[in-house]
């Protein structure tokens, strides 16, 4: 793919994020009886860009995503969950797909939990206390549902984008 489309689709991509950041700010917190949960809708870019482009990519992506996101509705302390979170989420999803033995839902599970675990890593260090980890449970189930539904809206998009997107 050439280098111009190739950041053409990426800025794409990292705008859709926002957008999808930007929705979710909006949904209620009525719709979440757990405090914390979101659904991750802008992870769904995420795990396309990892399966159509590069890891790289897909990195990028995301930390465009969290630094824009942070500047705009966001503080130092989103800054430090949302990193921590999607360092390790990032870490796990790309020696996955490289081991390539899950499926892109398993991958996207997996990143889920991840993300939850370090942000709670991150509130242990910051709240300095071990106790919060115990939150992990039930953001642990909470993700692996909405790792569920990201694995399979990016599915979807990674095969129906397939010809539009794949690198030559």
């Amino acid at each position: 793919m050439k280098t111009t489309r190739k950041i053409a689709y990426l800025g794409i991509c990292t705008t859709i994020a926002l957008v999808l950041a930007y929705v979710e700010s909006l949904i209620p917190p009525i719709f979440s009886a757990v405090p914390g949960i979101k659904m991750g809708l802008p992870n769904v870019v995420i795990v396309f860009v990892l399966y159509k482009f590069k890891a790289r990519d897909a990195i990028i992506v995301s930390l465009l995503r969290i630094g824009i996101v942070t500047l705009l509705f966001g503080n130092v302390m989103t800054l430090a969950y949302s990193v921590s979170g999607a360092v390790l989420s990032l870490a796990g999803m790309i020696l996955l797909k490289k081991l390539d033995f899950l499926s892109i839902i398993g991958v996207s599970v997996v990143g889920a939990i991840l993300h939850n675990a370090g942000q709670i890593i991150m509130a242990m260090i910051l709240l300095s206390t071990a106790e919060i980890g115990y939150y992990l449970i039930v953001l642990a189930i909470t993700g692996a549902i909405s790792g569920v539904l990201v694995g399979l809206l990016g599915g979807i998009l990674v095969k129906r984008l397939k010809d539009k997107t794949s690198e030559e």
